[in-house]
């Protein structure tokens, strides 16, 4: 399992004796096989806010539908005031993506695909985003079940030459 730190939150409550921290971690844990977990941390310390978080993102994974190294088509997703959109890509490309979902997406075991963030760059609505957009990708082979239809293989033509007597030579 690989588990990457997406964001650190400190927020501050002013009491008696001074200023309290508490820490919120962002936190996405995939095994790069398809399986991938959200989660946010909270503690008064930054260690166990992560630790907390990790905990929580392996006990919310979920599966994303793969094809190969990349995504089976393209998506739109938002969440908030984020949007992200993802396109396939061909192998060789990589992950061409911004710091936040780029954790989700190489977490889940994706190598070549393109996205363009929009919107908000809040990481939490940005994280999400990119979740829901994995979790709206469908194979076709799923797609042509639940129809109840036969998936149509592509038959290429074959084209036979047959060898002609050989010409005679000038010499």
């Amino acid at each position: 399992m690989v588990e990457k730190v997406v964001f650190i939150n400190r927020s501050s409550k002013v009491v008696k004796g001074g200023r309290r921290f508490n820490f919120s971690a962002l936190i996405v844990v995939g095994d790069k096989k398809g399986r991938v977990g959200v989660a946010l941390g909270k503690a008064s310390e930054v260690a166990d806010a992560i630790r907390r978080g990790g905990e929580l993102a392996r006990t919310q994974l979920v599966s994303v539908s793969l094809k190969d190294a990349t995504i089976p088509h393209e998506v739109f997703s938002r969440y908030g005031g984020a949007k992200i959109l993802l396109r396939p890509a061909s192998p060789g490309t990589g992950v061409i993506a911004g710091k936040t979902a780029r954790a989700v997406l190489e977490s889940v075991g994706i190598k070549d695909v393109l996205t363009k963030s929009l919107g908000s760059s809040n990481a939490a609505n940005v994280v999400k985003a990119t979740l829901n957009a994995l979790l709206s990708l469908r194979l076709r082979e799923d797609i042509y079940k639940g129809r109840g239809l036969a998936i149509k293989k592509m038959v290429t033509p074959t084209i036979s030459v047959t060898p002609t007597a050989p010409s005679e030579t000038l010499v």
